[in-house]
């Protein structure tokens, strides 16, 4: 008489796809933790499915390697739809309840970047222009985007000590931009702060910028070749230059997600960084 095979740790029969609970009563499948041949992911599917069903899951996650692309196409036909994907695998989704409203959250949808106003004793400021701006050769902060996983102020401090090559102090955060419609259909913030130059000697970056150098403010300001975002953000600064005012980072511990923001050896007890802002702060730009 065959044996019939075990179920699995959580109870679970073998011929099902397991999964883990996550805390909206939804589970996700990982298939690297749970293989399946691609002549019996029909079956399984469709047998998880209906016990699923019995058991009013919510949302379903397939987070699909790529050596398992072959799961793709049945899960789409099982009305899964892409929620992202990354180089090493696509997330699929769907949500079982039919008369409840679809909860599943999109995906990340804005893109953080990060501009660096820093002004020498000289009262003059560290300017770029773009090496593939050609057609719009204009004057401006030195910046990019933010790292996954990186701290706006770290992000800062790497983007213009990689363009220029002047190293710098993190001071304050000045500004933001927010706007619509940016890289890959985004929405985008860029969050202007202001940096103390602790040296001054340019190394410029060949690959990305076409020039660099130290420029006085006011000629900054004045100059045909500087954008009105730009100015917008150095009139900003200098308010706050002569008010004392700025937007400093706090340690902070999120009570909830318990989680570090850097997990390297420069973390600190502190698992998030909180912006506290003053009363005299500076405005925000908007478009």
């Amino acid at each position: 008489m065959p044996q019939s095979k075990p179920p699995h740790r959580d109870g679970s029969s073998p011929e099902l796809f397991s999964g883990h609970t996550d805390r909206f009563g939804g589970i996700t499948v990982v298939s690297s933790e749970e293989p399946c041949l691609s002549s019996q992911f029909d079956q399984k599917l469709e047998a998880s499915l209906t016990a699923w069903k019995e058991k009013k899951v919510r949302g379903l996650w397939f987070k699909v390697a790529l050596e398992d692309a072959s799961w793709v196409p049945s899960l789409a036909k099982n009305e899964f739809v892409f929620h992202h994907a990354k180089p090493g695998y696509v997330m699929m989704c769907r949500w079982l309840p039919i008369s409840e409203l679809n909860n599943i959250p999109p995906f990340a949808h804005t893109m953080f970047g990060v501009g660096a106003i820093v002004v020498n004793s000289a009262q003059e400021i560290l300017v770029v222009k773009e090496k593939y701006l050609p057609d719009f050769p204009h004057w401006k902060l030195p910046g990019g985007y933010v790292e996954p996983g990186e701290n706006l102020a770290d992000a800062a401090l790497r983007e213009v000590l990689e363009e220029t090559g002047v190293k710098t102090e993190f001071e304050f955060l000045l500004t933001f931009r927010h706007m619509h419609g940016a890289m890959f259909g985004c929405s985008d913030c860029y969050f202007v702060v202001s940096l103390k130059p602790t040296s001054e000697e340019i190394n410029m970056c060949p690959r990305e910028i076409a020039a660099c150098q130290w420029m006085k403010v006011d000629d900054y300001l004045n100059s045909p070749h500087t954008i009105e975002t730009n100015k917008f953000f150095v009139k900003k600064y200098l308010e706050c230059q002569k008010s004392g005012t700025g937007v400093t980072y706090e340690s902070s511990v999120h009570p909830f997600l318990k989680r570090r923001v850097r997990p390297d050896d420069r973390a600190t007890e502190s698992d998030t960084r909180l912006i506290s802002l003053p009363l005299n702060s500076s405005q925000c730009l908007t478009g």
